[in-house]
């Protein structure tokens, strides 16, 4: 309730700001402005509120340098104006989740795998729907894309299996076996265009495999 005075007073100032909980942006158009605001800004909280500003987190600083609820900033050139996109240390931990869910080592049902997927994909892209992220989710898609088919590649186990299965998704023999006895590692066998063709885009898709992209273009929201 308290906090809802002070957006009043920032209103009434005219301040352009956003708000939540006791996290917020105030924004204005020069260094100069920002120092004069931040110092009465400060004075209204602890003097008329009664609050404590923490120090160590307000700050003076431009919109590329900001982190805000997941968020960061960056100058679109083309529109000229600041846009929004997921901070780097957002996308590093939506990474570090989905490598989570794509260990090979992780011995699941490939089932149960895509549902778990399908539960972090669809809410962190619809949590970021409002920012531009079209080529991090396209970079993103190659990568789980590669760790899916290495994960399917495990599960075939023995060289037999591998060979028939690859024949069985229109490979040739021949190349099926030079790839079953490479002896290359896993990465290799996950990059590798044999798999791409036995293993397509469109059968990973087919088969459940959720697309950070496809569920970004559906839900992206221009603000």
């Amino acid at each position: 309730i308290m906090l809802n005075e002070l957006d009043k007073e920032l209103e009434s100032r005219g301040l352009q700001f956003v708000r939540y909980a006791d996290d917020a942006l105030i924004f204005v158009k020069s260094e100069k402005s920002a120092n004069r605001v931040m110092e009465s800004v400060v004075k209204f909280i602890e003097k008329k509120l009664g609050l404590i500003v923490n120090a160590e987190k307000s700050k003076i600083a431009r919109p590329k340098d900001l982190k805000f609820l997941g968020f960061g900033y960056y100058y679109d050139s083309k529109d000229k104006k600041y846009q929004v996109r997921p901070h780097p240390m957002s996308v590093q931990k939506f990474k570090r989740k989905l490598r989570q869910l794509t260990k090979r080592n992780w011995s699941i049902p490939l089932d149960y795998r895509i549902m778990k997927l399908k539960q972090v994909i669809f809410g962190w892209v619809n949590y970021f729907r409002t920012a531009k992220m079209k080529t991090a989710m396209r970079e993103i898609d190659m990568k789980l894309r590669s760790r899916i088919r290495v994960i399917i590649w495990k599960q075939w186990k023995v060289p037999r299996k591998q060979i028939r299965s690859l024949i069985q998704l229109g490979i040739p023999e021949e190349e099926a076996k030079g790839l079953t006895y490479c002896r290359k590692g896993y990465r290799f066998i996950g990059l590798s265009k044999v798999v791409h063709r036995a293993i397509s885009n469109k059968r990973l898709e087919q088969r459940g495999i959720p697309s950070a992209l496809e569920r970004y273009l559906k839900v992206h929201t221009v603000i």
